[in-house]
């Protein structure tokens, strides 16, 4: 009765008020007689109308820049991801992708494209959003440099970093000196010119050297905590000089800038001994609070924004102040966390691509058209590993480093990526650098970046070492060795259940390595140690609930599918042991084309189809991670599908060919450990046409008559299968229930999937 009155009293006010306005805009249209009108369609009918007004809409400014935006994310993730795949940073991808979208492809060979979706009219709404992004990047920046392992470890990291940033920087203004007459623009002094030349030879990219130094698992080593924190002296003070810098260009003299010089002097003293303070109170009172208010938020918020402020008033550049606010941030990991929380994705994956093609959009490789501008462009490389690798590596030295140390510390210093690009697109806003000049020196930013990965490498292979995060327990031979490698707690403590289970009393011949693998670009220097701590923490819990010794390793790393793979050949693993993903590829019809999609343009699917191992996947419902694990490791695989298991105590195998034979060597060892009493499933009566089967059954039945059990019916029942705690299964054979679409698949408890 209630529905049936709530219906009419809908359908009373919705008609009644919809003919309401129906009668005023009749009565209204005789208020347009004796006016003129003007029509915005073309008059040549409702289709040509509708066209029209779609040209207009995606004429307007806005559409054009939401356009522009997605475009970029998508060139920008692509081209990074391409990258990260060969074992490079992704901001070179991101950087390559600005180039590509830029004048030198996309605006050589199809200008009407590149016309329609970068027209000039529409570059400023780019860069102003792009500089917004600087700016909250900057933040994080300084955010991320850890202050008090500078004070540590001053004495080294500061003759490192500024010899590193003195012999580049006089480097770069003897380039300046030949140059000059060439390339320097119009009106713009040797000194405005040389300076801003040798502060784009000095800079060190600080936060892709620190994911280099996480992705190569020498963070934790002695030598990642110098890099690291060289580079941090470093960033500190080739912002303090770029500042200086600024003011002298802006000013024309030296002595001119010294008013410029004197304010920014004040603002830094302002910043570290009145602002510092106030944020560190507001951080120790809302320290304890389990979520930080809108109001304590928008004070830091404030801060960074008016500190961006006063420093371009001051004329030393907004993100100066933008990095100074976050170097001054209160030194509690809660409250930068939420700030990077806040700020990074917004500004790594939505603005800062905008800035990389921005700067692609000013990059024209076609104006480095003859010989010898490309001479000159190897001479700006040549100058700049010089100045930045070897000084770097002799200062190292100098200090007592040994030679391999050294060149370490040197091809790491030698890293300049985006903040690079920063410099360059400050030096040509203040038209000190000519277009041609500053091409030559996104294409030296790109090389120095790119060779540090293969610089590190050929440094390892001249000194006979390697990055190694295998720990040395595992090494030891004669071992049973199992690696598991989880995302989520939960899972990892599944796995570690069931990897006990299979050596739990072979606990002197065997070892158990838990693997956690995080993105590098979802972690931060700072709270490295903490992270991993936190992470590992349920799982050692677990560990001494079983009784278990484990041995783990934590990395972050850009490509987490090609690390555990590596990971498990290097350290010659018995067994890998990881959760089944979701993809999402699956479920929808949406997921389905992008799944179809990534299928043709991913690299690793293509050479798996080229290398035969596609057919690995067929009628698999694998997520891309897993996959990939499957197709690159050399060891047995178990893929677990993790439905809640705690015990491994009633266990079945359904035995579907010859080929699930080695089946039998993982229930030998549930028994023989676990006590686990396994059930053997012969639907097809293999076990009687196969010898090998067939004796290690017979085997298992005369050591272990109470832990064996033949089941030969071709339907399980549901009472059966809800009694056991885990299937064991081949490969091909649960490819195979999967493609037959076995009714009884969905009653099955946790399932292990191994492929020898």
């Amino acid at each position: 009765m209630k529905n049936l009155k709530n219906a009419l009293f809908y359908f009373a006010v919705t008609g009644g008020f919809s003919a309401l306005m129906y009668w005023i805009v009749v009565q209204g249209e005789e208020l347009e007689l004796g006016r003129k009108f003007r029509f915005v369609g073309s008059g040549d009918g409702y289709w040509q109308d509708f066209l029209s007004s779609m040209a207009l809409n995606l004429q307007h400014p806005l559409a054009i820049l939401l356009a522009q935006i997605v475009t970029i994310i998508i060139i920008a993730r692509f081209f990074g991801w391409i990258f990260r795949k060969i074992g490079q940073p992704t901001v070179i991808g991101e950087i390559l992708a600005g180039i590509v979208l830029g004048p030198s492809l996309v605006g050589m060979y199809f200008p009407e494209f590149s016309a329609a979706l970068f027209p000039l009219a529409s570059l400023g709404n780019l860069q102003f959003l792009s500089q917004i992004g600087l700016i909250l990047f900057m933040f994080v920046v300084g955010m991320e440099l850890d202050l008090k392992a500078l004070k540590n470890k001053a004495n080294e990291a500061v003759v490192i970093s500024h010899a590193s940033i003195v012999i580049p920087f006089a480097l770069g203004i003897g380039l300046a000196y030949f140059i000059y007459h060439k390339f320097a623009p119009e009106g713009v002094k040797f000194l405005s010119f040389s300076l801003f030349l040798g502060i784009a030879m000095s800079i060190t990219a600080f936060p892709v050297l620190a994911r280099i130094v996480q992705e190569r698992g020498i963070n934790k080593t002695r030598l990642g905590a110098i890099v690291i924190t060289c580079a941090a002296a470093d960033d500190i003070t080739a912002w303090c000089l770029l500042a200086v810098v600024i003011a002298i260009v802006k000013a024309g003299t030296f002595v001119s800038s010294l008013y410029i010089i004197l304010l920014a002097l004040v603002y830094v003293l302002t910043m570290l001994f009145v602002v510092k303070p106030f944020l560190k109170r507001i951080g120790d009172l809302y320290s304890s609070t389990e979520n930080l208010s809108k109001p304590v938020v928008a004070i830091f918020f404030l801060t960074l924004i008016l500190s961006s402020y006063a420093t371009e008033i001051i004329g030393i550049h907004a993100l100066f102040g933008a990095f100074m606010t976050g170097v001054i941030m209160p030194d509690i990991s809660k409250f930068r966390t939420v700030f990077i929380d806040k700020v990074e994705d917004v500004s790594l994956i939505l603005l800062l691509p905008l800035f990389f093609v921005f700067t692609g959009l000013r990059t024209e490789i076609g104006l480095i058209n003859d010989p010898y501008l490309w001479k000159v462009t190897g001479f700006i490389i040549l100058v700049a590993v010089v100045g930045k690798f070897f000084g770097s590596a002799l200062a190292a030295k100098f200090v007592g480093q040994n030679w391999r140390d050294s060149l370490t510390i040197g091809a790491l210093m030698n890293t300049r990526g985006l903040m690079e690009l920063v410099v360059l697109n400050i030096g040509l806003d203040l038209k000190v650098l000519t277009p041609e000049v500053f091409t030559m020196m996104v294409i030296m930013a790109l090389v120095t970046t790119f060779m540090t990965g293969p610089a590190l490498d050929l440094i390892n292979w001249i000194f006979k070492t390697k990055d190694i995060i295998i720990p040395e327990e595992v090494t030891k031979d004669g071992k049973f060795k199992i690696l598991i490698s989880f995302g989520s707690n939960e899972k990892g403590k599944s796995l570690l259940r069931l990897a006990s289970s299979f050596i739990k009393k072979q606990k002197e011949t065997a070892n158990i390595t838990a693997m956690h693998l995080t993105l590098s670009d979802e972690m931060h220097s700072y709270n490295l140690e903490e992270y991993e701590k936190e992470r590992f923490q349920p799982i050692m819990q677990e560990s001494k609930l079983l009784n278990q010794h484990i041995t783990t390793i934590f990395k972050a790393t850009g490509d987490i599918e090609t690390d555990i793979s590596d990971i498990a050949n290097q350290g010659e693993y018995d067994l890998l042991l990881v959760g089944l993903g979701k993809s999402i590829f699956e479920g929808t019809l949406l997921g389905k084309v992008l799944g179809f999609t990534t299928r043709i343009i991913n690299p690793d699917r293509l050479i798996d189809k080229f290398t035969g191992k596609e057919g690995l996947f067929e009628n698999s419902p694998f997520d891309e991670r897993t996959r990939q694990i499957i197709s690159k490791s050399k060891m047995p695989i178990g893929i677990l599908v993790d439905k809640d298991l705690q015990d491994v105590n009633q266990v079945f195998i359904p035995i579907f060919g010859a080929e699930d034979a080695f089946l039998m060597d993982y229930a030998q060892k549930l028994i023989f450990n676990n006590n686990s009493n396994v059930s053997i499933l012969d639907s097809n009566g293999q076990i009687k046409n196969n010898f090998l089967i067939e004796n290690a059954i017979a085997t298992l039945e005369n050591k272990y008559p109470n832990n064996l059990n033949l089941v030969n019916e071709r339907i399980m029942k549901k009472e059966f299968l809800n009694q056991q705690d885990l299937m064991i299964i081949s490969l091909e054979s649960w490819k195979n229930l999967v493609d037959s679409r076995s009714v009884w698949l969905t009653n099955v408890p946790s399932v292990l999937i191994i492929k020898p």
